[in-house]
């Protein structure tokens, strides 16, 4: 018996479990065999503060100082071309970044190529230790008198006086239900008997690539084209290309459409020397988004003890220190530390 099960165990469901157990007992449920497996393990694991709107941006303010034992300095590179100067000098401005010559930038990313006619940089990007953080979470739960279920699909959800939730041969119940399930949630949403608000994930697929030309490229920026058509960034002496895609699917275990990541390829090739010769490995995961495209958190306004934690988007570990800990504060009753404007823009009341 427990005071709070929080189902998903990806960033947004440790984190919130992890803050929670602080104040109450709490059971997280997560359907895989491993916490993580999703969206959070596919991750471009980045931390870039300007990334997202308004409200998003206010929880990755929130959460920078959290994040600093898990950083490491990356950067961030956004390359134009010709013909793409209106959406460029937009694109800068919203990611608070300074325009620099093109030689300057060859010496972050020397493989640019000559149709590159401006660029612009900052350093206030990092690489975030996706799995340590999401461990640490776990480890809090537990030292907390938490629980952490995995390989634990929940097949039911009832309430009668208390939610009971069926996953496997066991019945767990609680007085609150947090929803963290991620691409999962209106799913979860429709069992517990409660309207769904409209999260739908897309897909978003990856490439590995080998360094190109032999470079060493541990310390080059992530770079991005205008309009975040594509994305290149370092990974392990290796180089991870998206084509940002975001195609909206159905909840499922994702993998990269060979004809997106294609068309990726090729948009990122035609800003770079070294041409694409070699894949190594692929896959893709589910961003899921709220229909305005910002996170909900805080209590269902029809069944207030069922609680949504859900459309982190491509934002979901750098918010969740701030959102797990918005999130906390609202079922414990401790005054939020974020403004309440941004409270009621992440509220589930605005559907």
């Amino acid at each position: 018996m427990s005071d709070i099960i929080v189902i998903g165990g990806g960033i947004a469901g440790v984190s919130a479990a992890a803050r929670l157990s602080k104040g109450a007992h709490v059971t997280l449920i997560e359907g895989e065999g491993a916490l993580g497996y999703h969206a959070s393990g596919r991750s471009a694991a980045l931390f870039e503060q300007n990334y997202g709107l308004p409200p998003v941006i206010a929880l990755n303010k929130a959460s920078a100082a959290f994040h600093q034992p898990y950083l490491s300095p990356r950067g961030f590179l956004l390359v134009g071309r010709a013909g793409e100067d209106a959406g460029f000098e937009a694109d800068a401005k919203t990611l608070k970044c300074s325009e620099i010559s093109v030689d300057e930038a060859r010496q972050h990313v020397p493989i640019l190529n000559d149709t590159i006619s401006r660029t612009a940089y900052h350093a206030e990007a990092w690489d975030i230790d996706t799995d340590r953080m999401i461990q640490d979470f776990a480890k809090t739960v537990r030292a907390n008198g938490g629980h952490v279920l995995t390989g634990k699909p929940v097949t039911a959800i009832t309430r009668n006086g208390r939610w009971s939730v069926r996953c496997g041969d066991d019945t767990l119940t609680a007085d609150v239900l947090v929803n963290a399930a991620g691409a999962w949630a209106d799913q979860i949403a429709t069992l517990a008997g409660v309207g769904p608000i409209g999260i739908v994930p897309h897909r978003r697929s990856m490439a590995r690539l080998p360094a190109p030309d032999g470079h060493d490229v541990t310390r080059w920026p992530i770079f991005f084209g205008v309009g975040e058509t594509w994305y290149a960034k370092p990974d392990a002496g290796k180089l991870l290309v998206s084509p940002a895609d975001e195609d909206a699917v159905e909840p499922h275990d994702a993998w990269a459409d060979d004809m997106v990541l294609a068309e990726g390829l090729d948009r990122y090739g035609q800003h770079v020397t070294a041409p694409v010769t070699r894949v190594e490995t692929t896959w893709a995961g589910l961003r899921s988004f709220a229909p305005d495209r910002c996170l909900v958190l805080g209590r269902d306004t029809q069944v207030p003890d069922f609680v949504w934690c859900a459309g982190q988007g491509g934002y979901g570990f750098q918010t969740a220190p701030a959102a797990s800990q918005l999130l906390a504060d609202m079922l414990l009753d401790r005054a939020p530390e974020i403004d309440a404007d941004t409270i009621k823009s992440l509220s589930p009341a605005r559907f």
